[in-house]
């Protein structure tokens, strides 16, 4: 979970990373459109935040509602 704070409110969004071929990617179920990419898991961490403000500042410089965090994330044994 990628926690964002947003004038002192605290949004923590479920986020989800894969491994590619060549780096790690990672996106947010719950702002659809929201992407990163990074060489390491701590470099597509950084990305992400970053793109999740920047997704919630145009979704408000746009005058639309930013999503609740609602994304459920847990790992599971198989």
């Amino acid at each position: 979970m990628m926690e964002i704070n947003e004038r002192k409110q605290v949004m923590r969004y479920g986020i989800v990373i894969e491994k590619t071929a060549r780096n790690y990617s990672a996106y947010v179920p719950d702002l659809p459109g929201c992407v990163a990419t990074g060489d390491s898991i701590e470099e597509v961490e950084r990305e992400i935040r970053e793109a999740i403000r920047f997704h919630i500042e145009g979704l408000q410089e746009d005058g639309l509602s930013v999503p609740e965090p609602s994304a459920i994330c847990e790992t599971v044994e198989a």
